[in-house]
């Protein structure tokens, strides 16, 4: 009788094939012989930190009724007036008066309007813009012909008296009424001047100079600078409201476009279990396809603005503009998208090109995750549960930093014309400031509102509870990704590790997954999230002082400054990539974080030639994946919201930013395709970890055979897989 084959250890067999390449870092680990699957016995891990985390959760919670108790995100909505009431505010005096007017818009040029972003000026609610130039001098005189001239003018005064006795600078030392009005018009809920251009000269109100009420003459330019200083304060809300208008007006386009998204990236991702090969080609044409549509047009674009008059004009000429749909008016700007996408499509055919061998590979490896997310179709749905506890967790942020910010009772400080008095900015009373030391010392000096804010220990920390909002934030957004990994990680595991498919993969495996990450792996979990959002915090205060120290930095801080941007993003991705496969190694296992991220570096770096034939080839492949989704969806929102489908579909009609919704419908199709790739990318990964510890835990006999296909084997391994037979 022949002799039978002599089992294998149990700690495994340094074959060639599966050691050779990173022996140094230690033999396997001892396996047991009996296993099939995911561990289902298990004990919680990293106890510690998931107590950290839930108190951090909660402090959370308290932080957020907090701000709700002392915020009023009304303060945001209404403009204020100069003692810090709200303009249009229902149940108030100021509910029938909607509109902010300034007393003396020429004091705006003043330095103040920069340093404290407030006018110099006593501000107060109007239900409506003057329409007509007086000035109270005028008032004064006209005034005992007809009442009604008063009646008008007092509208405008912060104190309402019947008849126009007091002297001009008595009027102007106590703020009750402006010394001139002017035709206006409303803004932004703010009175601005009514300018218009007649025959080439900038006029307001139909004139070109005009009497300032004490006794000056001026002219349009200067009140355009005067309220040119204001505007620089509230560009950003008035793109706001432009960027608001816009979605209103396509919003359901948008909502279209993004469902058009899900359901293309989900017939391919379908598709790719019967096709890989095809759609790999599709995918690859379909990427330079729509690039090289993207050049032509930008050439078209170029030509076009070439032979415009105004086609000498270049961003030196225009400067900074918040308008951005100013420069795709430049032939440069059209010039430099060309130039990006002509690198962009030789990039990709470079790519092509030298990677042609390795292609099958990521064919095979998409075949093989097509089986199993077709066995496990649950996991095409997480996605949306992972993009719901996200939009929690940030409107969350959003809202506790909405109230933080107005939190308080409001705080009101001295403000100079000229900003040359030596009480400014320091705290102050509206009620007597006149007759203060402060207002004697410095005259014209004025009491006006600054901010929310206190005294109390809450308001002194309202910048360290910012913070800590920010910080939760982070730990928050990145545990949900986190848990997401290692769930479907545990639902794909337990697809390869069944050796008979699918009739060994264990019913509702994602759900399964998904307990045992959150009943065992909180803490884990919390664990691995805490670093990446601790390094993540890092680079937001390393970009916020850069922002703050931009004008005072030498040549040698600008260098260590990139030198620390590049070192805080590797390290970012570095611990991106070892905490996605610990959690595959956690789903499995049921280690906890350190133990789990030390053997899943260790069985990587013993394969590191196969991480990098399989990682970069199998990401470049969903990445052509993504960009085709989202340059399908852009070239159809391109052309529907430039109007350029008339015959076939009529778009929004009037936009002030087509490029605002373009990019919505864009960047939200990547979001969207990245979702469901994602899946595909989490699929690929665990099962590339299961073939390496399924090559260290077997060796193909009868007593322990591979889990992997033979196919798959092949291709990974280099070899093709001849089961060992016993002898007689």
């Amino acid at each position: 009788m022949a002799k039978k084959r002599k089992p294998s250890s149990i700690k495994g067999e340094q074959r060639p094939d599966t050691h050779s390449e990173g022996e140094k870092y230690g033999a396997p680990r001892a396996y047991d012989p009996h296993f099939r699957g995911p561990v289902v016995n298990r004990s919680c891990t990293d106890v510690l930190c998931c107590v950290i985390f839930i108190l951090f959760i909660m402090a959370y919670i308290l932080l957020g009724l907090a701000a709700w108790v002392n915020g009023d995100p009304r303060r945001v909505a209404y403009p204020t007036d100069s003692q810090g009431y709200f303009c249009g505010q229902k149940g108030t005096p100021n509910e029938n008066k909607s509109i902010l007017f300034y007393f003396n818009l020429l004091t705006c040029t003043s330095p103040s309007v920069v340093v404290n972003l407030q006018c110099p000026t006593t501000q107060i609610c109007v239900s409506k813009c003057p329409e007509r130039f007086l000035t109270y001098m005028e008032i004064q005189f006209k005034y005992k012909n007809d009442s009604k001239y008063w009646t008008y003018y007092s509208q405008f005064c912060r104190t309402t008296f019947l008849k126009p006795v007091e002297t001009l600078s008595q009027v102007l030392l106590d703020n009750d009424c402006p010394s001139a009005i002017y035709p206006s018009k409303p803004f932004l809920q703010r009175c601005f001047p009514d300018f218009s251009t007649k025959n080439g000269t900038l006029t307001v109100g139909n004139k070109t100079v005009f009497d300032d009420g004490s006794g000056k003459t001026r002219n349009a330019a200067e009140l355009r600078r005067a309220a040119n200083g204001i505007n620089k304060a509230l560009d950003a809300r008035a793109i706001g409201v432009k960027v608001f208008e816009d979605y209103a007006t396509t919003w359901y386009w948008i909502l279209i476009g993004l469902t058009i998204a899900m359901l293309l990236s989900w017939m391919f991702v379908m598709l790719l279990r019967f096709t890989a090969g095809l759609l790999f080609w599709i995918f690859t044409f379909g990427v330079i396809g729509i690039i090289a549509y993207g050049i032509w047009r930008c050439y078209l674009e170029y030509s076009r603005l070439q032979e415009h008059p105004g086609s000498q004009l270049n961003v030196y000429t225009i400067g900074i503009q918040t308008d951005i749909s100013m420069y795709f008016r430049l032939k440069q700007t059209w010039f430099a998208l060309m130039v990006i996408l002509c690198l962009l499509e030789l990039f990709i055919i470079l790519m092509l090109i030298f990677l042609r061998d390795r292609i099958r590979i990521s064919i095979a490896l998409l075949k093989e995750g097509s089986k199993a997310i077709g066995y496990i179709p649950s996991t095409l749905i997480y996605p949306a549960l992972t993009f719901f506890f996200l939009s929690v967790c940030i409107s969350y942020w959003a809202v506790v930093a909405l109230y933080l910010a107005t939190s308080g009772a409001p705080i009101y400080k001295v403000i100079a014309p000229q900003g040359r008095c030596e009480h400014e900015n320091k705290t102050c009373d509206p009620v007597g400031f006149n007759s203060t030391e402060i207002a004697k010392a410095c005259p014209g000096a004025q009491c006006h509102f600054a901010f929310y804010g206190g005294k109390s220990l809450y308001h002194q920390y309202i910048t360290t509870f910012q913070l800590l909002n920010l910080f939760v934030f982070l730990w928050l957004i990145n545990f949900v990704i986190a848990l997401g990994q290692c769930a479907l990680a545990g639902a794909f595991a337990s697809y390869y590790w069944a050796l008979k498919k699918p009739d060994d993969i264990p019913p509702y495996p994602l759900f399964t997954a998904f307990g045992r990450a959150i009943r065992y792996h909180t803490g884990s979990l919390a664990f691995g999230s805490l670093i990446l959002a601790i390094i993540q915090m890092f680079r937001l205060i390393l970009e916020y002082m850069d922002k703050r120290l931009q004008k005072a930095q030498s040549n040698i801080s600008k260098f260590l400054k990139c030198c620390l941007r590049c070192c805080f993003w590797c390290l970012e991705k570095a611990v991106k990539f070892l905490n996605r496969n610990a959690y595959v190694m956690m789903a499995i296992y049921g280690k906890n974080f350190c133990k789990s991220a030390r053997d899943a570096f260790n069985l990587l770096m013993r394969n590191i030639l196969k991480i990098a034939v399989m990682d970069r080839v199998t990401d470049f492949v969903l990445i052509l994946g993504k960009i085709l989704v989202a340059g399908c969806i852009g070239v159809l929102a391109f052309l529907l919201f430039t109007k350029r489908l008339p015959v076939i579909i009529e778009g929004p009609t009037s936009l002030n930013y087509y490029w605002v919704p373009l990019l919505t419908v864009i960047v939200g199709s990547y979001i969207i395709a990245h979702g469901f790739f994602s899946v595909y990318a989490m699929c690929i990964e665990t099962i590339f970890i299961c073939f390496c510890e399924d090559l260290e835990r077997n060796d193909g006999s009868t007593e322990k055979p591979y889990f992997i296909t033979p196919t798959l084997h092949g291709i990974l391994n280099k070899k093709q897989l001849v089961p060992q037979k016993q002898k007689k």
